[in-house]
């Protein structure tokens, strides 16, 4: 009888093992998860190429131990100066992929930018006579970042990338002077970054992150 008890209590132990190792490994799974703190909502402004100056906002999901996070950045303004009015906008959506599970650290990033650029020239003198001219230059690209963002409530932000997309060699201006209206076309000058098959983009940032 007695060696009846001490197998029955054997086996019960043997059954019972794995069920306290499952238990034990279970709250130290769950205690790891609770300790990683997501900031998941960040806004911020961003300073850089093409952007020049917007805002900036990004979303982090909890899919793929949160790495995905959408983005949206706008940058948009009217300013006016030597006789020069200029009305800029630049947008630009995708998503950053993030190499931790805490929303931050090193990501890369793709997503599509559009910039849209609209210029009058006023007081232009037109053989003695006095006119303006005015012009669009506007250009989507698809862009391919690699990015440094910080974590905490204050966080900064590094990019640097590409955007491939078809630009302009030409600006055609449309100018008008005494009612009579005249389309030209000029070659766009050489500028450090932008080529017919893209532009350089970078840009630092910095914003809240709750």
């Amino acid at each position: 009888m007695k060696k009846f008890k001490i197998y029955t209590l054997f086996i019960l132990i043997v059954i019972n093992i794995p069920t306290i190792s499952f238990s034990q490994n279970e709250e130290v799974v769950i205690e790891n998860l609770d300790s990683i703190k997501i900031k998941r909502i960040n806004i911020g402004f961003k300073i850089g190429i093409p952007n020049v100056v917007g805002g900036s906002a990004e979303v982090t999901l909890p899919i793929l131990d949160n790495r995905i996070s959408p983005y949206f950045d706008y940058s948009g303004f009217n300013l006016e100066a030597d006789d020069v009015e200029t009305n800029f906008s630049y947008s630009e959506f995708g998503a950053n992929i993030y190499f931790n599970r805490k929303g931050n650290g090193f990501f890369v990033s793709l997503g599509r930018g559009q910039f849209n650029t609209e210029l009058t020239f006023n007081d232009l003198d037109f053989d003695g006579a006095t006119g303006s001219a005015s012009t669009d230059f506007d250009f989507g690209t698809t862009n391919i970042k690699l990015g440094l963002k910080s974590g905490g409530s204050f966080y900064f932000r590094f990019e640097v990338g590409y955007g491939i997309g078809d630009i302009p060699s030409s600006i055609d201006f449309t100018a008008t002077s005494a009612g009579i209206t005249e389309n030209f076309s000029e070659d766009i000058p050489p500028i450090p970054g932008l080529s017919s098959g893209g532009t350089i983009i970078g840009s630092f940032g910095f914003g809240i992150a709750f």
